[in-house]
């Protein structure tokens, strides 16, 4: 098993008010030092293969078709630890 992360951003010529609501908040809580933000976000995935080229690829595919929309944010893929990822929902879930 090979697990990946998978972090998407907002592109930097798209608006990102979740981005803008952080500067506020901080600002407001007296962080005067804090400029810009941008919020993304990070999928981890266990894939059930063995080797690290087909993982990659198969991440990549999983971007084009569903985690990632080029036309706003772009994403990032990068093996990782398998083990390190906690499980959740799926065929591998544990109760």
């Amino acid at each position: 098993m090979i697990g990946v992360r998978i972090r998407t951003m907002p592109k930097r010529a798209v608006l990102d008010p979740q981005g803008e609501a952080v500067v506020r908040g901080l600002r407001m809580l007296g962080h005067d030092v804090v400029r810009d933000a941008r919020v993304g976000r990070v999928v981890e995935l266990v894939l059930d293969l063995d080797d690290e080229a087909d993982a990659l690829a198969a991440a990549e595919r999983m971007c084009a078709d569903l985690l990632v929309n080029d036309v706003v944010e772009y994403g990032e893929v990068e093996l990782v630890d398998a083990s390190a990822i906690v499980v959740g929902v799926g065929a591998g879930a544990s109760a």
